[in-house]
């Protein structure tokens, strides 16, 4: 039986995730700030076969209440097989750029807040020796765009992160996980202009998460198709890039 902790426990993706885990019989701890929709998400996932699911309100930005999360979730737990972080914002570029708080917020939020987490449960992983960390990245993190440079700076830094934290824990037993989605017909997306047919559900993507979790996968680009969009737009010169980009 796995226990298992997810951070943004309320968003489209990790409720998506959450509800398969729930049917092969998991124990969820789910953290969020909204505790309503927190308590909703918990009792649809013990319908759905989940044998415990306990609940934890969490503003991921207030870095001193990460230890006191961790404690409850070992009590309820004990040890954490799987851990998914699936929290953050879509930032507003033309805010950020205007307003210097507005840039920082949206760094902390979407990078400072999984980097603190990421550094207090480490430890934990190494010690248990065993485990994955799995981390919703975005697609944005692999070039800086003028439409989300914000945003995907706070993602380029959870990647960079991400991998030396890989390494370091792969001599534990333990695996990271970097999940990168592209477009997702979500909440945060919404109102959006989108290119439809490369927009996917979240749960193609919680599909496409919980699989790679269970091969042991390092990095995952979900739908599969935006390993060959970014392959593109990162091999672009320098001098094209900043002429075509949106």
């Amino acid at each position: 039986m796995k226990n298992i902790l997810i951070v943004g426990g309320s968003s489209a993706i990790a409720v998506a995730c959450a509800r398969r885990w729930a049917k092969e019989g998991a124990n969820l701890f789910l953290t969020g700030r909204h505790e309503v929709r927190l308590e909703a998400v918990a009792q649809d996932l013990r319908v759905r076969g989940a044998p415990s699911v306990a609940t934890h309100r969490l503003d991921m930005n207030d870095h001193a209440q990460h230890a006191a999360m961790l404690k409850a979730c070992q009590a309820a737990l004990g040890r954490i097989d799987i851990m998914l972080i699936a929290h953050g914002t879509l930032s507003d570029q033309a805010q950020c750029e205007r307003d210097v708080e507005a840039a920082m917020r949206e760094l902390s939020t979407n990078a400072m807040s999984t980097i603190a987490l990421l550094t207090l449960l480490a430890g934990v992983f190494e010690s248990q020796k065993s485990g994955t960390i799995a981390v919703i990245s975005s697609v944005a993190g692999d070039r800086g765009r003028p439409s989300n440079y914000v945003y995907g700076a706070a993602k380029a830094a959870v990647g960079t992160f991400c991998e030396g934290l890989r390494a370091r824990l792969f001599k534990s037993g333990v695996r990271v996980l970097t999940i990168k989605p592209g477009f997702v017909d979500t909440p945060m997306t919404a109102g959006l202009s989108l290119p439809g047919p490369l927009v996917a559900s979240p749960d193609r993507v919680a599909t496409d998460i919980v699989r790679a979790i269970e091969r042991g996968r390092d990095a995952l680009y979900t739908p599969w198709f935006w390993s060959a969009i970014m392959l593109v737009i990162r091999s672009l010169p320098e001098f094209v890039f900043k002429r075509v980009s949106l």
